[in-house]
């Protein structure tokens, strides 16, 4: 069977590519999308719409842009796995797993145990949750074969 998986959320580890590699060696039929993951890249989508003097609506073009690939991606996905690291709070991946949930698109929470608590909400809606992404392949490899 053919997948597609979402993968949303940290940018600043190499979780994506360790899930990748994973699903590669296991000789599984997935495909693989996610969010810009340049950081400078990403604030910067809204800034063909016009330079803004205040932060605010540069950032709200660039969000809006964003959801463009977001909201399509998450949409057309089978699975989407939403990663919440441990050195900054990701707002966007607990919207994207939100955004999962109103769907009822399934989604699998990737995410250390030190952080249960704030998360007990979004892991509560996942079909999931895992602690490695070791895990996440496995998960996968049930799914799909």
């Amino acid at each position: 069977m053919s997948f597609t998986v979402y993968l949303s959320g940290e940018i600043h580890t190499d979780w994506r590519d360790e899930i990748k590699h994973g699903a590669a060696a296991a000789g599984l039929d997935v495909l693989f999308t996610s969010a810009v993951t340049a950081h400078e890249a990403s604030d910067a989508a809204g800034d063909c719409l016009g330079a803004e003097s205040n932060a605010f609506w540069r950032d709200h073009k660039s969000s809006k842009v964003n959801a463009i690939r977001t909201k399509t991606l998450i949409q057309q996905a089978d699975l989407v796995v939403v990663r919440f690291g441990d050195k900054y709070k990701q707002w966007n991946a607990a919207f994207d797993a939100g955004y999962c949930a109103a769907l009822g698109k399934p989604y699998v929470t990737l995410h250390d145990d030190d952080i249960v608590h704030p998360l007990k909400e979004v892991d509560a809606a996942a079909m999931a949750w895992a602690t490695t992404t070791e895990q996440v392949v496995e998960i996968l490899k049930y799914v799909v074969q």
